[in-house]
């Protein structure tokens, strides 16, 4: 089966129900998308799928259809930052860091959908994410920041 991450394709022999998330960890060895409660609750799995955020641990890698799939470590790179990886340093948001890239991958494709959110959109569209270190107001501060950097773009 045919899958294309961050811009490569690769053969993957694996069941079509596997859930994108072991394809995209075990296979693939790209680790960015955690495993958090595997039941898409918690965030931490998030990527984005044609530009939508998706929870990783529930969508079957049969289920791509040839889909476009982006994860954290295809956002940006350590030379150019996406906007929000950069407000998320600026604003010093991670904690433990577990949850960091989903949140950051919710956080992209909000702006990418709202460049300028209010706080209630903000909150609404991030409250599928959980952080266990309570770092919310860090973050919602950080989306906003983000959403201005890329407006001055």
């Amino acid at each position: 089966m045919e899958v294309r991450v961050n811009g490569n394709t690769h053969e993957v022999d694996v069941s079509a129900d596997m859930p994108l998330l072991w394809v995209l960890r075990d296979e693939l060895g790209i680790t960015g998308p955690k495993y958090g409660c595997g039941i898409a609750q918690c965030g931490a799995c998030t990527v984005h799928v044609d530009g939508v955020a998706v929870r990783s641990c529930q969508l079957a890698v049969g289920d791509l259809a040839g889909g476009e799939v982006l994860t954290i470590e295809g956002l940006g790179t350590p030379d150019t930052l996406h906007a929000v990886q950069e407000a998320w340093i600026e604003h010093q948001v991670a904690q433990c860091g577990y949850c960091q890239s989903g949140q950051i991958m919710q956080a992209a494709a909000l702006l990418d959908r709202t460049p300028a959110p209010s706080d209630d959109v903000i909150d609404a569209v991030m409250s599928g994410n959980l952080c266990r270190c309570g770092t919310y107001p860090r973050i919602r501060a950080a989306v906003k920041t983000a959403a201005t950097k890329l407006q001055e773009v």
